[in-house]
């Protein structure tokens, strides 16, 4: 049995592309400025992370509408989303290290994955105004204070090394 299976065109555009489609951009831009300032988690670490919690995200909303369509008098719209956002947290915490002269880093680039998760719960719920400019203040803010610091943050950094892949994988 296929469950999305009577999605209309439009719902299939609404529902699902629109939103996996506009994480996809948010989450690209957060991961290639990480990637770019040589941070651990980059590009395709925030990419997964965006479209897999946009993903839960649009399958919890066709779930909890296929039960309120099959009469369901308390449907269960958030239990799945919740886990999302525990498991995110670990993933995060994975990023922030504590060095020998014990300076914590890692916290921004641990917050942007936490951003991306969310802003894909967020649009993947269907809540696409609020993404949409969420993700816009971030973009704007991503740019403002990486050009107030004279640094591109769509070019990478020059003179790094690059002795790891740039994911950290």
């Amino acid at each position: 049995m296929i469950l999305d299976a009577n999605l209309t065109l439009t719902d299939i555009i609404l529902k699902v592309i629109l939103p996996l489609a506009l994480t996809f951009f948010v989450a690209a831009f957060v991961g290639l400025e990480r990637q770019n300032v040589g941070k651990a988690a980059g590009l395709s670490s925030h990419i997964l992370v965006a479209m897999a919690s946009a993903g839960i995200a649009v399958m919890q909303r066709l779930m909890f509408e296929q039960q309120i369509s099959a009469g369901f008098s308390d449907p269960e719209q958030q239990r799945v989303i919740a886990q999302v956002i525990t498991g995110v947290g670990f993933v995060g915490a994975g990023v922030i290290i504590k060095d020998q002269a014990n300076v914590v880093k890692g916290i921004t680039t641990a917050a942007t994955i936490w951003f991306t998760a969310m802003i894909g719960l967020i649009l993947g719920s269907g809540y696409l105004v609020v993404g949409t400019i969420l993700g816009v203040f971030i973009v704007i803010f991503v740019l403002s204070r990486d050009i107030a610091r004279g640094f591109n943050p769509l070019k990478p950094k020059a003179n790094r090394e690059h002795t790891h892949s740039r994911d950290g994988e």
